[in-house]
């Protein structure tokens, strides 16, 4: 109850959370608005959070048409790169130690959009959705994108990747395919998912 009576002590018009674990049911007891809005799964869930918080906040034209910009600029994207490249092998590295995200989580989704072939899949046997896979791994999956979202955080770059054992050799590097990504661009599903796809759609287009 301590976390809701936090809030309440704020006298906030509106709470938004991302997890619940009770402080919904409490916060309505206190008779404070919340809303509850969990990890988007996909980019149809994205747009309709944002729909939500724009008609809770009173801007629900306002929403709307950010909503109706993203989605025209997303396909523009998606369009832009040929279809020959659609067929491209991504590795998404989330942190130094080989962490990716496979097709089944929101990043995974997006590299979806393109049609482009996630490495992290195969390896994923648990089913996290977030394997640790292993240099010899990417290695031999040989992928043609590598997105770093460890770029802020642990200083990765093209010519870290480049500097790597192996990795030289990878298409990614030989074509110049790795793109660094700001953290919070990669970890977001608001309107930064059109930055995202930006910089993905600007990397798939280098021959």
């Amino acid at each position: 109850m301590r976390s809701a009576r936090a809030s309440s002590s704020y006298n906030p018009d509106l709470v938004v959370v991302s997890t619940d674990r009770g402080i919904v049911s409490q916060l309505d007891k206190l008779g404070i608005t919340v809303i509850y809005e969990p990890a988007a799964d996909n980019v149809a869930q994205a747009y309709e959070e944002i729909r939500q918080l724009g008609n809770a906040t009173g801007h629900g034209l306002v929403a709307n048409a950010l909503v109706h910009s993203m989605q025209k600029k997303l396909t523009a994207l998606i369009r832009s790169v040929p279809k020959k490249s659609r067929h491209l092998k991504v590795y998404h590295e989330l942190e130094p130690d080989y962490y990716s995200p496979t097709s089944g989580t929101f990043i995974g989704r997006i590299y979806r959009l393109f049609g482009f072939r996630n490495i992290a899949d195969a390896a994923d046997k648990a089913g996290s959705g977030y394997p640790q896979l292993s240099a010899e791994y990417i290695v031999s999956a040989n992928p043609d994108i590598i997105v770093l979202a460890d770029s802020i955080c642990c200083g990765q770059s093209a010519s870290t990747v480049a500097a790597r054992p192996g990795w030289s050799g990878l298409s990614a590097v030989q074509r110049k395919r790795v793109v660094s990504i700001d953290d919070s661009v990669a970890s977001r599903w608001g309107p930064r998912i059109v930055d995202l796809a930006r910089a993905i759609a600007a990397v798939a287009r280098r021959s």
